[in-house]
């Protein structure tokens, strides 16, 4: 029987904005949403030092130890809390190599597993050892709206009193980050959106204002780098929804609906062979309710 048990949730960019380069890393300004899609972090304590991790699903299996975020995290919280080791089990859910955030969700996943095993509530040292693992996995330890700028790990929490309500469509192969950001440099976008109105959108309950500032600097890399990901927009944009775009680097596409059912409807009159799945971003307080691992600004310390 697991001793600790959480889940990490995915993550949607309403916006990605591309806002310079400093020491080799790509600075941004996103938007990014938590949705109702997870990997479920299962965790029992060891009597020595050392972190075990088996993945389970969707391919996570091939994934190599050492180029495994979860690993890195949990090897990173024994050495900085000095406890004992774990044994860790992670169940996909997230697709892998979609931008979603499924390998930053399964690091954040880890450390709030292991801070809820052995007890640990230093916030602050949980969040420098997730800024060290990946830029946006300091966001992932506590998920729903915010807003992340520098390389992603300076977190501006957001909120929203509705919902709001994605289809996504899941291409079967994945978007190289590291290239989409090379060939965004080839061929940066002039566009740009407007961060901070999509975030005043989303904490009035501003449908129509958050779906005007959706857009993803990374499109158009990611369409030049995978076919499917234009094939996804296409399909996308085919239902007329209020808007649809890349999410990261790619290579999955989600269009913004204005109601659950209008993304069941899009979903069941899709032809395609694309996989599609139904996702919602939560009211903050239902996203909190749902959550209780999600530490508050002053246990994160960020």
């Amino acid at each position: 029987m697991f001793s600790a048990k959480v889940k990490s949730f995915a993550k949607i960019n309403l916006s990605l904005n591309i806002s310079g380069v400093r020491d080799g890393y790509h600075l941004i300004d996103s938007v990014v949403a938590g949705i109702d899609v997870y990997d479920t972090v299962c965790a029992k304590p060891r009597r020595d030092s050392l972190v075990n991790v088996y993945m389970h699903g969707l391919g996570s299996e091939e994934i190599p130890p050492e180029r495994n975020n979860a690993v890195r995290a949990g090897e990173a919280f024994v050495s900085a809390f000095g406890t004992r080791g774990a044994d860790i089990e992670i169940y996909k859910d997230i697709p892998m190599g979609a931008g979603l955030g499924g390998s930053s969700a399964d690091a954040a996943g880890v450390l709030n597993a292991l801070a809820k095993l052995y007890k640990i509530k230093d916030g602050a040292a949980l969040g420098a050892i997730a800024a060290s693992l990946g830029s946006d996995t300091a966001y992932m330890l506590g998920g729903g709206y915010a807003r992340l700028t520098g390389r992603g790990e300076k977190v501006e929490t957001l909120s929203s009193p509705r919902p709001y309500c994605f289809l996504l469509f899941l291409p079967k192969t994945p978007v190289s980050t590291a290239e989409c950001y090379r060939e965004y440099d080839r061929m940066p976008d002039p566009l740009r959106a407007d961060s901070a109105a999509l975030s005043a959108a989303l904490a009035r309950g501003d449908f129509a204002g958050v779906a005007a500032n959706v857009y993803n600097a990374l499109q158009r890399p990611a369409c030049a780098l995978n076919p499917e990901v234009c094939e996804a927009l296409e399909a996308a944009r085919s239902f007329s929804p209020s808007a649809c775009a890349v999410t990261g680097s790619g290579s999955a596409v989600f269009a913004l609906f204005e109601s659950v059912e209008l993304c069941r409807w899009a979903k069941s009159r899709y032809r395609g062979k694309m996989k599609t799945r139904v996702a919602v971003a939560a009211p903050t307080k239902t996203f909190l309710l749902r959550n209780p691992f999600v530490l508050s600004e002053e246990e994160k310390g960020l």
